[in-house]
């Protein structure tokens, strides 16, 4: 299952949300795309103060300040 985390270079909370995704990555495997939201322009415009945001096709799973609660049950729910 793929997943995309938009963060950006020195970023605490973009750090934190790596953890998160390593953390569920043991129990539901994960492919994590990170996207610098510094090297597009429109993805910069998007996301600028919401960093991390946590998407998957299409759908933000969550942003800011990331649940690992709130990211796990979103994923569990688009497998079943």
């Amino acid at each position: 299952m793929e997943v995309i985390l938009y963060s950006k270079e020195n970023c605490s909370l973009c750090e934190q949300a790596k953890g998160v995704l390593h953390k569920i990555n043991k129990e539901i495997p994960l492919s994590i795309k990170e996207v610098d939201i510094y090297k597009d322009d429109a993805l910069l415009e998007e996301y600028q103060i919401r960093i991390p945001v946590i998407v998957r096709n299409d759908e933000v799973l969550d942003e800011g300040i990331i649940s690992e609660n709130t990211v796990r049950k979103r994923l569990l729910l688009k497998i079943k």
